[in-house]
């Protein structure tokens, strides 16, 4: 695979972009290792644009490490400044058409609510409760069931 080409307009703004983010993947004294490859290469899948850390002093070293993750990646180098290297690779589209069911509710969560007592010095009681798609917690902390929806006679002579 061949490294990804961008303008310099691009690598500057994805540069500012990557300012603060902080490492996600520490290369070590091992080097540049299979499971290290695969590493990164899952971090750019989820996250586009990262900062990779070397541990190593050698500066070529760095080099051809940096060099050869934006190739064999297919990602693009967009900073090498100390220890630190930054490469950015699109994220694939994903192709996958979930069928959405329209009728579909949300299904039942489990809630933990906190009851404090109205005595000072006791513990707070810890109540689990299911709430279905239909309901809500309200800040009492009790469950309603939402209102049926009533439509205007004149939008159902419409349908």
């Amino acid at each position: 695979m061949s490294q990804i080409t961008i303008t310099p307009a691009q690598r500057r703004e994805l540069r500012a972009a990557a300012h603060h983010l902080n490492p996600v993947v520490l290369i070590g004294a091992n080097g540049l290792t299979a499971t290290v490859k695969k590493e990164i290469d899952f971090a750019l899948k989820s996250h586009e644009l990262i900062k990779v850390r070397v541990m190593g002093d050698d500066r070529t070293e760095r080099e051809n490490i940096y060099q050869t993750l934006a190739n064999e990646l297919n990602a693009a180098g967009i900073q090498h400044i100390g220890k630190l290297l930054v490469l950015w690779r699109p994220k694939p589209e994903d192709n996958t058409e979930k069928a959405i069911d329209p009728n579909r509710k949300a299904g039942p969560k489990n809630i933990k609510i906190l009851k404090h007592s109205s005595l000072g010095g006791q513990k707070p009681e810890i109540k689990t409760v299911q709430v279905l798609g239909n309901q809500r917690i309200t800040a009492g902390g009790i469950v309603k069931r939402a209102k049926v929806r009533v439509t205007s006679i004149k939008k159902k002579a419409q349908d």
